[in-house]
């Protein structure tokens, strides 16, 4: 499992969950942070210092925003879970 950035960072983009990552596998892009799913160790630590809220469990993303999980793992050329 891997945590997924979704559209509220888009206009915010606050650096809070940067800061708190304990392996810096939040990267900076155009338009909003991503997290690496094949670096993120799964620990949440970037979840409360969200300021929108705009990070979730890739498992519990909500409706609106599913498209950010393809989204992240695109940006990592990286293939998304089964």
């Amino acid at each position: 499992m891997t945590y997924i950035i979704t559209e509220p960072c888009m206009s915010e983009k606050d650096a809070s969950c940067v800061d708190v990552c304990p392996v810096d596998c939040i990267y900076e892009g155009e338009d909003q942070y991503y997290i690496h799913p094949e670096e993120c160790i799964d620990c949440g630590a970037c979840v409360p210092e969200c300021p929108v809220e705009a990070i979730y469990p890739d498992d519990e993303v909500p409706e609106q925003y599913e498209a950010f999980t393809a989204k992240n793992y695109t940006y990592f050329d990286v293939p998304p879970p089964d």
